[in-house]
C-alpha cells in the first residue's frame, strides 16, 4: 500500500457524481463533489493530489472525506448555519424595500423610510441601521431628485455653450509680446 492512498469506497458513479456536479448550487458543494469525482476516476491517487487539483489544504479534503465517510453524500454536502445574530430587517423586507426605493416618489430621508417599515412592514429599526442598509447594503438613496425647470435647465445649457474668455488673457498681455501660454505656464517664444 502507498502512503497517502485513501482507502474510500464512494458508492456514487462517474456518471452520478458528474450529474451531481452540475446540479450543485454553491461553490462549495461543487468542491466536494469534484472531490469525490476526482477519487472515483482516478485522477487523484492521494488525499494530497486531491488537494493540490482542487486548491486547499490536505485538512480540509480530509474533514470532508470523513464526513462522507460517516454520514455519506448529505452529510458531505450539508451546511452548517451560521451562528450569530439575525438581521434586524429580514431579507424579505430588504427586497420589498429595496422596490419601494426604485419608485418615483421616494422618501424624505432615512427616518422617512424608518417610520414607513414601522406602519407597512411592522419593523422598528433604528435610524443608523436603516442607513447602513440603504447606503450601503442596498447601494441606494431614500431621496429622488428634484425636478429641474425647463427655464433653467434652458440657461445652464446656454451658459454652458457660450464662449467665454480665457482667464490668462489679462496675465499675457502684462507680460508683453514674446509670451505664450501653454496650459497654466506662460512660456517665452
Amino acid at each position: 500500500m502507498m502512503a497517502g492512498v485513501y482507502k474510500l469506497d464512494i458508492s456514487e458513479s462517474e456518471e452520478d457524481l458528474k450529474r451531481l456536479l452540475r446540479e450543485q448550487k454553491t461553490a462549495s458543494s461543487k468542491e466536494r463533489v469534484q472531490l469525490l469525482y476526482l477519487l472515483k476516476s482516478k485522477q487523484a491517487e492521494t488525499v494530497q493530489q486531491a488537494a493540490q487539483l482542487l486548491g486547499r489544504n490536505r485538512v480540509s479534503v480530509q474533514k470532508w472525506l470523513r464526513r462522507y465517510r460517516t454520514g455519506g453524500l448529505a452529510a458531505m454536502l450539508e451546511r452548517k448555519v451560521p451562528s450569530g445574530r439575525r438581521r434586524v430587517v429580514p431579507a424579505w423586507a430588504e427586497v420589498v424595500l429595496h422596490k419601494r426605493l426604485q419608485q418615483p416618489e421616494g422618501f424624505d430621508g432615512y427616518q422617512a423610510i424608518c417610520d414607513w417599515l414601522e406602519t407597512q412592514l411592522e419593523l422598528e429599526v433604528k435610524y443608523k441601521t436603516m442607513h447602513k442598509l440603504v447606503h450601503y447594503r442596498l447601494q441606494a438613496s431614500p431621496k429622488v431628485p428634484r425636478p429641474v425647470s425647463v427655464e433653467q435647465s434652458a440657461r445652464m445649457d446656454a451658459y454652458k455653450k457660450t464662449e467665454r474668455e480665457p482667464q490668462y488673457a489679462g496675465v499675457v498681455c502684462a507680460l508683453g509680446a514674446g509670451w505664450e501660454r501653454h496650459g497654466a505656464v506662460f512660456l517665452q517664444e
